[in-house]
């Protein structure tokens, strides 16, 4: 039957194609016949099921109904590979990341390099009052983190300081071996303040004097060789000028401390500004270029190839062991058996190095030094020092005492701070200053015992340690405060100018509600890091002032780099310092002298 009903639709179609109006036939026909056979689908399930009951062959056998469109389905796919869909998110997810992290970067370049137009410094703000002048003195840690966070638009704002760059001194160390570029640390100041919403202004000066009570303070610019007109202006002549302000910001620093020994500041190098990692560099050239021309074994030799750090901070841990690396991993590949006559020795007053971090880190450093071969004497003080030797004393468990004469090559000193002398002169005329460690201040970073005069960082005396983290939060506390005390001023002026007693009334809430917003300084310690060598690092973690975390290893050197990458104040910065351990991973460090 079904056969009939399939050739009958055949010749219909075939009648309807030579027919004239032949597609309006066809679909007729169509739709007949797959009626028709549908029918016969139908009719003959019920013929088969009531001959399945009588014949036993058929009684086992099931009934089945065609099903066109699961078979074109199931024979047309085809089995898809496990992971597939995994795989091609991630790629997705991937490329997406990478176009929005090089886009991020792109902006932040181009905001950086083509910053927007700065409001002129005026005399009076948009609301009548006076724009009051701020100078601030240096260019460290708190000067450059107090200028980020301020307002320019509301102050008159001029920067002081002989050194127009911000150095980025936590990755000093690692300088001399070519680590990183000195130039990927140094910011220039005029840079920073060009991200600033009103124009800043900046000196290229030392300041040799403050008078307090004048408000004024006395400048003065040195140059090897300068000229103006016809005029040639030597080191002896230096030009002066004097400035005067409002607000003060005085940010200096310090010193290196040498505690008095005798031959320190004659023969040993120091590692606090820019120009002395390049000096360290090129004395551990030196010494091993000589060292190579006298015989192997020889004394002369040993002292030539040896370099000695003292002080077991940070700073003198990091850079004996980024010799220790460029020794092991670089110059060796040059200079053959280099890394066994090297002798790289650190010697600490203190029982142990690192003295601020965790007890279990203190260990792990002295094992990881053991290893790489770095000599550590600690309880070893220096008593002094000449061209070729280091005379030390050693205290021994047992109470007694040893002397030792070390001999060095390449001699660096990383102590411990000492105020400037222009520091110590403006405390001499403050009566209230009774510190000789350095300036008092208030909870709010101003100076005891003088007016609209305010102090960060190194130069200060405080509960704080003296650290670029320390003065990092003082800068941006003391900015968030100038910037609420001109909020202040301006309420107060208006409230001064305003007839109408009610908004006499709200301008009064506004000046209470703004200054229960003065609160004090308050530090808070997030942690403290320091490269070991190796690739290796350790770190002390601080969370909420009640949860510390101190971990060290390779995965700390990673958290050690990405953190450091992230403090840089500059994108510039943070490219140059990136790019620049790419480099060293891909080529090694330079093995150079004057690079």
């Amino acid at each position: 039957m079904l056969q009939r009903q399939l050739l009958s639709c055949s010749r219909a179609s075939m009648r309807a194609i030579s027919h004239p109006s032949h597609p309006t036939m066809m679909a007729s026909c169509l739709k007949s016949s797959i009626s028709q056979t549908s029918r016969s689908i139908s009719t003959s399930r019920l013929i088969y099921q009531e001959l399945k009951k009588t014949d036993p062959i058929l009684k086992d056998t099931p009934v089945s109904t065609p099903n066109i469109a699961k078979t074109k389905t199931t024979t047309s796919s085809t089995p898809k590979k496990k992971g597939a869909g995994f795989w091609r998110w991630t790629f997705r997810i991937t490329m997406f990341s990478t176009i929005a992290g090089w886009s991020a970067l792109t902006y932040l370049v181009w905001k950086e390099t083509n910053p927007a137009d700065q409001l002129p410094q005026t005399e009076l703000k948009p609301t009548g009052n006076k724009r009051k002048k701020v100078v601030i003195v240096g260019s460290g840690w708190g000067a450059m983190s107090f200028l980020q966070k301020l307002d320019t638009t509301q102050y008159n704002v001029v920067i002081v300081s002989p050194r127009n760059y911000f150095l980025f001194t936590p990755l000093l160390p690692s300088v001399p071996t070519g680590t990183i570029d000195q130039k990927s640390i140094c910011d220039p100041v005029r840079l920073i303040a060009r991200q600033t919403p009103g124009e800043v202004q900046y000196m290229e000066a030392a300041v040799t004097d403050i008078d307090p009570h004048a408000k004024k303070v006395y400048i003065e610019h040195k140059s090897d060789r300068l000229t103006i007109g016809d005029a040639f202006i030597n080191d002896n002549e230096p030009i002066r000028a004097e400035l005067d302000y409002d607000y003060l910001i005085y940010s200096v620093g310090a010193k290196v401390n040498t505690f008095g020994i005798q031959g320190i500041p004659e023969f040993a190098s120091y590692l606090k500004e820019a120009q002395d990692a390049v000096a360290v560099r090129q004395k551990l050239f030196n010494s091993v270029e000589a060292a190579r021309l006298l015989p192997e074994g020889s004394d002369e030799r040993k002292r030539l190839m040896t370099f000695v750090v003292c002080g077991g901070g940070p700073t003198g841990v990091e850079l004996a062991a980024e010799v220790k690396d460029y020794i092991v991993q670089d110059l060796s590949k040059f200079i053959p058996n280099l890394e066994n006559e090297m002798n790289v020795t650190l010697i600490e007053a203190l029982p142990n190095v690192l003295n601020m971090f965790h007890h279990k880190l203190i260990e792990y450093t002295q094992q990881v030094f053991n290893s790489q071969g770095v000599h550590l004497r600690t309880n070893t003080m220096v008593k002094k020092v000449d061209a070729r030797n280091v005379y030390c004393t050693e205290k021994k468990a047992d109470g007694s005492t040893e002397d030792h004469v070390i001999p060095y090559g390449t001699l660096v000193w990383a102590g411990g701070n000492a105020q400037r002398k222009v520091t110590t002169e403006f405390a001499a005329k403050i009566p209230e200053q009774t510190s000789r460690r350095g300036l008092l201040v208030d909870e709010y970073q101003k100076l005891y015992g003088v007016e609209d005069v305010y102090a960060l960082g190194d130069c200060t005396f405080t509960k704080n340690p003296p650290t670029a983290q320390v003065a990092s939060q003082q800068g941006h506390f003391l900015a968030d405060h100038f910037n609420k005390l001109s909020k202040l001023d301006d309420l107060k002026f208006l409230a001064n100018q305003e007839k109408q007693p009610e908004q006499v009334e709200k301008l009064h809430k506004k000046i209470q509600r703004t200054e229960s917003t003065l609160l004090p300084f308050h530090y808070e310690h997030q942690g403290s890091l320091a490269y070991i060598g190796s690739e290796r690092a350790v770190a002390d973690l601080s969370f909420f002032q009640w949860s510390t975390v101190s971990v060290g290893g390779n995965l700390t050197f990673l958290f050690w780099r990405s953190a450091y990458v992230s403090m840089l104040m500059g994108v510039r910065n943070k490219v140059l310092v990136t790019t620049d351990w790419i480099k060293v991973a891909i080529f090694g460090r330079d093995c150079s002298k004057d690079n």
